[in-house]
């Protein structure tokens, strides 16, 4: 059996174009979820699809990044596979086919250099907050907490616990907020 298996990261994204290219490449079956790639786990529909195939099936992806985005997870998925003598097929990734030894390398391949793609896009994102920072561009995340409010409530003698459900924020918020203003 050939077995689909399509991924998006984000709610805002579509499955259907991954969708329609795993049935045009006959699959059976298919798997989708909106998930980050970032990691195999709490992937549901991957864990479903990987516990579905059974000896003789062959796991469809579009893209190789749609299955795993580490060399680690690629590597684990694909073992997992070949313990259950299923193959792997990228239709939009050609060479990629683990029934054949050329696309065992062609992936091996593949997965090593997207773990590079992605290792340097954290450094260029890391080099650019820092040159941001320098600049005083950025300033982080805007805060939830309003410390003018959290100040104002306890100086009207307002518990902390109090404060904290009026806020809709914890306790250990209020009381960090009121530990730097030197109100504790």
């Amino acid at each position: 059996m050939i077995v689909g298996y399509a991924r998006v990261s984000s709610l805002g994204q579509s499955l259907e174009v991954q969708e329609e290219l795993l049935r045009a490449a006959g699959c059976n079956k298919l798997f989708s979820e909106k998930q980050s790639g970032a990691s195999t786990r709490g992937r549901a529909a991957l864990a479903a699809a990987m516990d579905f195939v059974r000896e003789g099936d062959t796991l469809v992806v579009t893209r190789l990044d749609r299955l795993a985005r580490s060399v680690v997870d690629l590597h684990q998925l694909i073992e997992r596979l070949a313990e259950k003598g299923c193959g792997l097929r990228v239709t939009q990734q050609a060479g990629i086919d683990t029934t054949t030894s050329t696309g065992k390398l062609t992936l091996a391949v593949l997965a090593a250099v997207a773990e590079f793609e992605t290792e340097i896009r954290k450094e260029r994102q890391r080099d650019g907050i820092a040159k941001a920072k320098e600049k005083g561009i950025y300033k982080g995340r805007r805060p939830e907490i309003d410390a003018t409010r959290v100040r104002e409530l306890h100086a009207s003698g307002a518990r902390p616990v109090d404060i904290a459900r009026q806020l809709n924020i914890g306790r250990a918020s209020v009381y960090r907020y009121l530990q730097v203003s030197g109100q504790n």
